[in-house]
C-alpha cells in the first residue's frame, strides 16, 4: 500500500493527467504541483489542442500553481512530472524557484540533465526516476499506438 502524501501517490497524480494527455493524443506527459501535501495545480501536455510548442504540463502546471497561491514564485512547492522536464521547462522552473522536482522517466535527448551546467535554480532539489516504469510505459504505448 502506497501511503498517503509519498513521493508515489503524487506521481500517480500526474500519471492520470498524463493518461488524459493520451486520450487527446497529446504525448502523454502529466504533472502536479504540490504545497503542504495538497495538490494546487494539475496538467498535461496541451501542444497539438493549443497549437503551441511551448504548451507541455510543466508550463501549463507552473501558471495554474502561480495563479492558485497568487504568486509567481513557488517556493515550498514540488512539482512532480511523468517525464524529465527539457530545458525550456527547466528554465521557467528555474524562474519559479520552485523547492523541488520529482520526475519519472529520464529523457536522455532532451531533458535538462543532457546540459552540462545545472539551469535549475540552485535551490532546487531533484529527485529523479520515481514510478519510471510506469511513466516510461505510457510514453511507449503512446508512440507504439502511433506507428501502428
Amino acid at each position: 500500500m502506497i501511503p498517503l502524501y509519498s513521493d508515489e501517490f503524487f506521481m500517480r497524480e500526474a500519471l492520470k493527467e498524463a493518461q488524459r494527455a493520451f486520450q487527446l493524443e497529446e504525448v502523454p506527459v502529466g504533472a502536479v504541483i504540490v504545497a503542504e501535501n495538497r495538490i494546487i495545480a494539475r496538467a498535461h501536455n496541451l501542444t497539438e489542442q493549443l497549437h503551441d510548442v511551448t504548451a507541455h504540463a510543466e508550463m501549463q502546471a507552473i501558471t495554474s500553481a502561480a495563479n492558485a497561491i497568487g504568486g509567481k514564485y513557488l517556493k515550498d512547492c514540488t512539482l512532480y512530472v511523468t517525464l524529465e522536464p527539457c530545458i525550456m521547462c527547466a528554465g521557467a522552473l528555474a524562474w519559479s524557484q520552485i523547492t523541488k522536482i520529482v520526475f519519472g522517466a529520464s529523457d536522455l535527448k532532451k531533458g535538462f540533465q543532457s546540459v552540462p551546467q545545472n539551469i535549475l535554480h540552485p535551490k532546487t532539489q531533484v529527485l529523479a526516476g520515481v514510478l519510471a516504469q510506469d511513466c516510461e510505459k505510457i510514453l511507449l504505448d503512446f508512440f507504439q499506438s502511433r506507428r501502428k
